[in-house]
């Protein structure tokens, strides 16, 4: 299989501008890139225009690619024109499976030969979605964190008939464009950091409904306690860090059967109606009447100020 270069690509293509579809759009705008999206609705082009001049001032700050330019930006009406020309496509359709294979299955004879595709699903399996298409070789999960024109983790992984070559290309393309990109040996439900958030959340619900803590003190236990340390370091280096000159080994010959107990004890809830009820009820008095879009003006600030602090902090050290 023969692919371009990484880092010719000069257009993109964006399927679904949705919030996650139209977060990409401004990030690939804002690496000098041109973008064509698509989206089926009929305000697709007014929202996507929007949202990039929404997070245009974030991505300024945190600095802008040569040629970064919203003006760079096509909007087309025919998903298979817009993917015509393209050398990538990031698709950010509907989290439904027969959604998306219903739009893989009309782009069959427009994709180009050397083109690769790759969609930002959560949970979907690559392997069921590429089934049966032309072109499923270089069919990818690419699958970013919200927001993904702020978050720099991108998730890549082929499915069952894609060419190994594609997942590396991939990789290389979005640490190219300054993402931080993962590569996934096996397909599992969630990926990776979907269910590191999953498991983290089983706890935090079951604490809030079993009557242990107030979500705001749930979230406060993580925000100003292992939070600061995952901000930057994963769950495994502070693990070896915690083990002393031991590292990792002697953690977890030392600290290994507290942590079994612990995790022997940890909750299974069911979010039954009532369970429901509990945490929305205490996550309310937490939020103390700010809306969702003072609450994400809030985090995205904040993430500025932690991306800009890492890569400053990072350069000096490098």
């Amino acid at each position: 299989m023969a692919l371009p270069p990484p880092t010719s690509v000069r257009r993109v293509t964006v399927l679904g501008a949705g919030t996650i579809g139209a977060s990409w759009a401004a990030y690939f705008l804002s690496r000098g890139l041109d973008v064509v999206a698509w989206d089926p609705a009929p305000d697709g082009e007014a929202k996507v225009r929007a949202f990039v001049g929404r997070a245009w001032p974030a991505l300024r700050d945190l600095g802008l690619a040569p040629g970064a330019d919203q003006g760079r930006l096509r909007f087309s009406s025919d998903a298979r024109a817009a993917v015509a020309e393209a050398a990538f496509v990031q698709e950010s359709g509907p989290e439904n499976e027969a959604t998306k294979i219903a739009l893989f299955c009309s782009l069959d004879d427009a994709l180009g030969d050397d083109t690769v595709l790759a969609s930002s699903t959560s949970g979907l399996l690559m392997s069921r979605l590429q089934a049966g298409r032309r072109g499923r070789e270089r069919y990818v999960l690419g699958h970013p964190f919200n927001p993904p024109h702020l978050v720099p983790l991108v998730e890549v992984l082929g499915g069952a008939e894609t060419d190994p070559q594609a997942v590396d290309w991939a990789v290389a393309f979005y640490n190219a464009i300054g993402k931080k990109a993962i590569k996934l040996t096996r397909e599992v439900p969630g990926h990776v950091a979907n269910r590191m958030q999953a498991a983290l959340y089983r706890e935090a619900a079951h604490l809030v409904a079993s009557g242990v803590a107030s979500a705001a003190d749930v979230d406060t236990a993580i925000a100003y306690g292992p939070g600061l340390r995952w901000a930057l370091l994963g769950p495994h280096l502070i693990a070896h860090l915690a083990g002393g000159g031991g590292g990792i080994r002697h953690f977890l010959d030392h600290i290994g059967p507290a942590l079994e107990a612990w995790w022997a004890d940890l909750g299974t809830p069911k979010l039954t109606p009532d369970v429901i009820d509990r945490i929305a009820a205490s996550v309310e008095r937490e939020a103390a009447g700010r809306s969702i879009e003072n609450l994400e003006g809030e985090r995205d600030r904040l993430l500025i100020a932690l991306l800009r602090m890492l890569a400053a902090e990072r350069g000096r050290g490098g």
